[in-house]
């Protein structure tokens, strides 16, 4: 398992348990097992919904969670395939079986990775013009989906009240609904502190779900 990605699963998942009273050790086992097994990606999506459906309580964070398997799978289990695989009607034939899970998070990872690489700061502009393109002609299906956070730059530069509030002034579309506070929460404050995880418990209308994705984020930010 992609240590980044154990990282980031044990951060997010403590917050939920700390913030919902739920108990989380077995649950992060079981999953950290999951992710580790040398399985195909259909396999191992099977067995993770399994250990999902055993911890209900935990039930809102299963579709993140599966961005963080598919993440891993580029990290890690990727590396024991075929150089192309990412290439081949194999990999296709998994997207398209796979296409309705996961969420708008999988973008957010992949461009922390990217900006790792190239040893630049996450900054929201930089994320919706540079590495979504929402700019350009032939991307408009991405500039669909994360219209709220291009219409709604300025919470990137404001507060965590400002960003909890404002969520609930506006009609947000079904990619960005659950998402807005911890996104825009990460480009506010990519390292994540005591105080910042303080705000959102208070401000929060969600506040296990957003503290936990924003742990998930932030988590995944620090270089290993």
């Amino acid at each position: 398992m992609d240590s980044k990605v154990q990282s980031a699963l044990v951060a997010s998942l403590d917050k939920f348990a700390a913030l919902s009273g739920n108990d989380s050790v077995k649950l992060e086992q079981e999953l950290v097992d999951v992710f580790s097994k040398d399985l195909g990606f259909l396999e191992k999506v099977e067995e993770f919904d399994e250990v999902f459906d055993e911890h209900p309580a935990f039930e809102d964070l299963r579709e993140v969670f599966f961005d963080l398997l598919m993440i891993n799978f580029f990290a890690s289990d990727v590396k024991k395939l075929e150089e192309d695989y990412l290439d081949t009607d194999e990999w296709a034939n998994i997207e398209e079986d796979t296409i309705d899970r996961g969420t708008e998070l999988l973008n957010l990872l992949l461009y922390i990775n990217e900006c790792h690489d190239e040893q630049i700061k996450p900054e929201l502009g930089d994320f919706l013009r540079e590495f979504l393109l929402v700019e350009e002609d032939e991307f408009q299906d991405e500039y669909h989906i994360y219209e709220d956070l291009i219409s709604n730059q300025q919470l990137a530069e404001s507060s965590i009240e400002d960003i909890c509030s404002h969520k609930g002034m506006i009609e947000l579309g079904e990619e960005m609904e659950m998402l807005f506070v911890p996104f825009m929460s990460f480009f506010l404050q990519p390292r994540a502190n005591a105080e910042t995880f303080a705000e959102l418990a208070q401000f929060s209308a969600d506040k296990e779900f957003d503290s936990a994705v924003y742990a998930l984020i932030s988590e995944f930010n620090v270089q290993n």
